[in-house]
């Protein structure tokens, strides 16, 4: 038996309707991902509220747990559904009177649990008080779920920064006692301790109350407490008796004489810790990470290896206190324990919340549900505009940088660490930092930039609703202007351009299109990943280095290139930044002169990033990073103006994923301090070609 379908209604965050909070569960593991208050805890809650959970902790329903809309007045009626599919010969025995079943001929039975509570103002006395009923049925006019039948529900739940340590060690309520009291090797292994037998009784065929007993008996009977009590009865009760009512002590251990009590109070004298091995003493040497490993493992026994129960574990956040290198060890672990088949034949059903992106990245997609504003979007097949081979592909490449697009309120995909370094940066300096809106930016490394495009897209949107999460993925257009061929020596002056089918060309013209094929060519580019708040920006010309110095910072570029090339010679200190920058300043006034058209000007500038020994983008753009934040933050330039300068699908990439931008309400920034790159009186009116 496994939860398939949750509804929530009028709790928390969650309103009611097309408002409400609905989700289809799979068999296995279900991790539940998404930023804070999106509605992760509130969800875990509904599920603790209608189930309850096996440490017996009684979760309360508050007047502040019914919905308030932004307009109107607070709910007064919170409704939990949840349909309980794939129920076993046993389950259907337990939950008979209960279940529900199909219209269709032989289909299996639902249970099916509707929680309802009410808010009732006062009881006529003053006092607030909340009724709550489990209702049954399809439309929850069946039976009401009795407190029996509620108990074999119970699931195990390991709250947010929970105190492993203190759960696993020795006391009364111990939960290490729960635990093992549950265990079929201690309910059922062994035989009870009979004095009769004593003496032919191997200590080893007892049961864990039976040891009990027999320590017991051996306490009682050792000679120091038989020789006290026969001293305490003969050389004082007795004296002090009457003929007809004689008084004699009994020394015995304390405890409960029921055989279910006793073995819990035995337990509880049980303690678990970690050490380097069954013998060692060095209890001490494991911290938190570790001992919340060992936590999760017992409670992971005792679901695994127990006949009957409802097989359900919740964990708010597994990665508390763990190291990113156990975040990923422990989620294969809990993949792996879904799995496997219980000895009655069920699987254990694991939903875990978390804000780890190294979980996320090591969970299949199938498995991953994003939360946001109180919605759920599963991440399986058939939720999302992702196809079969866009998972396969995703299962290899989602990795932990790429995950945290899970965490975000907008994302900037892009295709390599160039953009990764600089649009950041130039989003912070026109007044959009990506920090302040909460932007990821996630790089692929040039391949598959539209399937993470798509993981955001749905399938169903006019039902599912919208995320919200505004998602940009910029690319190149990867055509080159005429000139570039010729420039670049991919061929000789004077020689015509290859067909385009020719085994030697992998490259493209702007001559190869017309206007209506390169406009066709955008915009099959940009429908690879679009729809609800995704779209994909495509660069004007031809990669974003090249559209930069195109859209007017070709001086920048320029200089940018030429501190690259010297990368290596100004770490070891053998050149400045300086002294590499005033140089190339003077030979960019030197190509000007030469008055080039345009698309040549900035092939030319551009040509060192390409070729057999090409400079790096990567350091090419770190230099570039520094050079805008020195030219364009006042006094000597301003956001106005970089904006002014980056070409047009930047500016709309940005925009989406952030805010508009009002160029009168740039923000203005303070002057940097230090300036290594020196630049002409007059920026503004010089930054262009």
């Amino acid at each position: 038996m496994y939860i398939s379908a949750v509804k929530i209604e009028n709790f928390r965050t969650f309103g009611e309707g097309i408002s409400g909070f609905s989700l289809a569960l799979r068999q296995g593991l279900t991790a539940i991902v998404g930023e804070n208050d999106a509605g992760k805890t509130a969800f875990i809650d509904a599920l603790r509220l209608v189930l309850g959970t096996r440490d017996q902790e009684t979760l309360r329903i508050d007047a502040t747990d019914f919905h308030q809309p932004s307009e109107g007045a607070r709910s007064t009626e919170i409704r939990i559904r949840l349909v309980f599919s794939e129920l076993t010969s046993t389950d259907r025995h337990a939950f008979a009177e209960y279940l529900t079943y199909g219209s269709a001929a032989g289909s299996k039975p639902d249970l099916i649990v509707t929680w309802v509570a009410k808010r009732v103002e006062s009881d006529g006395v003053g006092r607030r008080f909340t009724p709550v009923e489990w209702r049954t049925g399809a439309n929850a006019d069946g039976p009401l779920l009795d407190a029996g039948a509620r108990f074999q529900l119970q699931v195990t739940y390991l709250r947010p920064l929970r105190d492993a340590e203190r759960a696993m060690a020795a006391g009364r309520g111990s939960r290490l006692a729960q635990i093992l009291q549950h265990t079929k090797e201690i309910k059922d292994h062994g035989l009870g301790f009979d004095v009769e037998t004593l003496a032919t009784l191997d200590p080893k065929s007892l049961s864990v109350l039976g040891l009990g007993d027999y320590a017991n008996h051996l306490i009682e009977t050792s000679h120091g407490v038989k020789t006290t009590r026969q001293k305490l009865n003969d050389d004082y009760l007795k004296p002090l008796s009457f003929s007809t009512d004689p008084l004699a002590a009994r020394v015995r251990i304390s405890g409960h004489r029921e055989d279910a009590v006793r073995l819990r109070q035995l337990l509880e004298k049980l303690e678990v810790s970690l050490a380097t091995d069954e013998l060692a003493e060095d209890a001490h040497a494991r911290g938190l990470g570790s001992n919340n490993i060992l936590f999760m493992a017992c409670e992971l026994l005792l679901l695994s290896t127990e006949a009957g129960g409802f097989p359900l574990l919740l964990i708010e956040e597994p990665e508390a206190h763990l190291h990113p290198q156990r975040q990923l060890r422990l989620m294969a672990f809990l993949q792996a324990r879904a799995e496997v088949a219980r000895p009655d034949g069920q699987r254990i059903q694991i939903i875990v919340t978390t804000h780890s992106p190294n979980l996320a990245s090591d969970i299949k997609l199938d498995n991953l549900v994003l939360i946001r504003n109180g919605r759920a979007f599963s991440m399986a097949q058939g939720e999302t505009k992702l196809t079969k081979s866009d998972y396969r592909f995703l299962q290899r490449f989602l990795d932990v940088t790429k995950s945290n697009l899970f965490f975000a309120r907008g994302v900037m995909i892009v295709e390599g660490d160039a953009e990764n370094i600089l649009l950041p940066v130039i989003a912070t300096l026109v007044g959009r930092d990506f920090g302040e809106y909460g932007v990821s930016v996630v790089n692929v490394g040039g391949v598959g930039l539209s399937r993470y495009g798509r993981i955001f897209l749905r399938e169903r949107p006019q039902t599912d609703g919208e995320h919200g999460i505004r998602v940009a993925c910029v690319t190149d257009m990867d055509v080159m202007p005429d000139c570039a061929a010729v420039i670049l020596g991919k061929i000789k002056d004077g020689e015509a351009i290859p067909d385009i089918g020719s085994s030697s060309r992998r490259w493209r013209v702007e001559a190869d299109y017309t206007e209506a094929t390169y406009r066709k060519r955008h915009d099959d580019i940009r429908q690879k990943a679009h729809g609800p708040a995704v779209e994909t920006f495509v660069a004007d010309k031809w990669t974003l280095e090249y559209d930069l110095a195109h859209a007017g910072l070709a001086k920048a570029i320029y200089v940018a290139i030429a501190l690259a090339d010297a990368d290596e010679r100004i770490c070891e200190g053998k050149v400045t930044r300086k002294v590499i920058a005033a140089q190339a300043l003077k030979l960019f006034d030197a190509l000007l002169a030469k008055q080039m058209p345009q698309d040549a000007l900035c092939t030319t500038i551009y040509g060192p990033l390409t070729g057999s020994n090409p400079v790096s983008k990567t350091i090419m753009a770190q230099y570039l990073s520094e050079v805008l934040s020195n030219w364009f933050t006042p006094p000597k330039g301003g956001p106005k103006e970089l904006w002014q300068a980056l070409p047009d699908y930047i500016r709309r990439a940005i925009e989406h994923v952030t805010a508009p931008v009002v160029e009168a309400e740039m923000a203005t920034m303070a002057a940097v301090a230090d300036d290594p790159f020196p630049m002409p009186d007059n920026v503004p009116a010089t930054y262009r070609l």
